[in-house]
């Protein structure tokens, strides 16, 4: 005799196991929500900053001269290592002062003759003098007389004019520097033949000013006219005041530093402007006696335009972008995120410049924007340089609620 239990047929076991599996999940816990996502939030930082533009730049020497023979010959001797620092001053060359010794020599002995035959005429003349009132030399004679003193003065009037010449001549064989600076390679050796100084004849060496050192770059018609409206570039007469006077601060970087570490003035602006690039040259000076600067070289330059002002400032990591416009995300009092669409303004310091889209106020997430999704509620944190405002659920781990500090 079956028992009780084989009796009920199989279908009805699938349904009581249906049931009990209905009852365990009906009894089972609710699952809990997920948790927000954490992400780094950081006020504005709020600074006073100044405006800049920045322009790209070529540095050039303030003073650059070829040096060339000014009379001809031989070069004798070079007194010079290519490359050094030279004096004003300084031998460079030497050429044969022989021909030109001789030529003052010659010279000399011309002036010489020319004095004695004037003090021979004046003589005469005295003679003359002498004799005229008594008659025994006529008027004729006695004019004679006095034109030839004035001829004999005019000649050595005329030598001594050549004396000098021959002796600039001989003082040219030597070949000077002009100015300080440094001097490049050596052209020419000794034994060759120089023409003196033309347009065409050859260049010994050059030599370029180091120290102080132009910077010059060209700034576009727009921003002129903004610089020529700053209100700090008027006198108290209200009239515009001279660039050099200004003490304009400008700025440089090698393209292998960074930032701009050096600094300098602006001396120079253009008379006009440039038709067919729109620009205007304008030009700084830097000291140069560390030689950080060749002439020739490229770099970054960075001028001021107006007075400080405050603005705020966000680190240019928190900064997002789509096809539209650059945005920001914010959490609001119920950490909500919201998205912000602002303007952007300059770089400083590495962080940028906010000109509208949010309020110093207003939290700003710098860090997990991927996990942040505008209308979605997050778990905000606060960076080390800020603290978190008593806002409901913004609580470190530690579970202390702290201020923001002003930046």
């Amino acid at each position: 005799m079956r028992s009780a239990a084989a009796r009920i047929p199989a279908t009805a076991w699938l349904l009581l196991a249906a049931l009990g599996s209905a009852g365990c999940e009906k009894n089972a816990p609710a699952s809990a929500p997920p948790t927000p996502p954490e992400v780094t939030v950081a006020k504005p930082v709020v600074r006073e900053v100044t405006d800049y533009y920045e322009f790209p730049g070529q540095s050039e020497a303030v003073g650059e001269v070829e040096v060339r023979a000014r009379v001809t010959g031989y070069i004798v001797k070079i007194n010079f290592q290519d490359g050094h620092e030279v004096k004003k001053g300084d031998v460079l060359f030497e050429i044969d002062p022989r021909p030109y010794q001789a030529a003052l020599d010659k010279a000399k002995g011309d002036l010489d003759r020319l004095h004695a035959l004037l003090a021979k005429a004046e003589l005469d003349l005295a003679r003359a003098d002498r004799l005229r009132p008594s008659g025994a030399i006529s008027l004729d004679e006695y004019e004679q007389h006095v034109s030839v003193l004035k001829v004999h003065k005019a000649s050595v009037q005329s030598a001594e004019a050549a004396v000098r010449d021959a002796q600039l001549n001989l003082e040219f064989t030597r070949v000077v520097s002009p100015i300080d600076g440094q001097v490049s390679r050596r052209r020419v050796t000794e034994g060759n033949l120089v023409q003196s100084g033309t347009a065409q004849s050859t260049v010994l060496t050059t030599v370029v000013t180091t120290d102080p050192i132009y910077v010059s770059f060209n700034i576009e018609e727009p921003v002129l006219l903004k610089f020529r409206n700053l209100d700090w570039r008027l006198g108290q007469d209200g009239r515009p005041r001279q660039l050099k006077g200004l003490k304009v601060p400008v700025q440089i970087g090698l393209p292998n530093e960074e930032g701009f570490p050096h600094q300098g003035v602006l001396d120079f602006l253009d008379n006009k402007v440039d038709r067919s690039t729109g620009t205007i040259c304008v030009r700084g000076v830097f000291d140069n006696s560390k030689r950080y600067l060749t002439p020739g070289f490229f770099v970054r330059v960075r001028v001021p335009f107006g007075k400080p002002h405050s603005a705020l400032l966000v680190s240019e990591k928190a900064i997002a972008s789509d096809q539209r416009q650059k945005y920001l995300l914010t959490v609001n009092q119920d950490n909500v995120v919201e998205r912000r669409e602002v303007k952007l303004g300059p770089l400083h310091q590495g962080m940028r410049v906010i000109e509208s889209g949010i309020g110093a106020e207003d939290l700003v997430v710098v860090n997990g924007l991927l996990r942040a999704r505008p209308g979605k509620p997050v778990s905000p944190h606060f960076s080390d340089v800020q603290a978190a405002p008593a806002l409901p659920g913004a609580e470190k781990k530690t579970g202390k609620s702290v201020a923001v500090r002003s930046p």
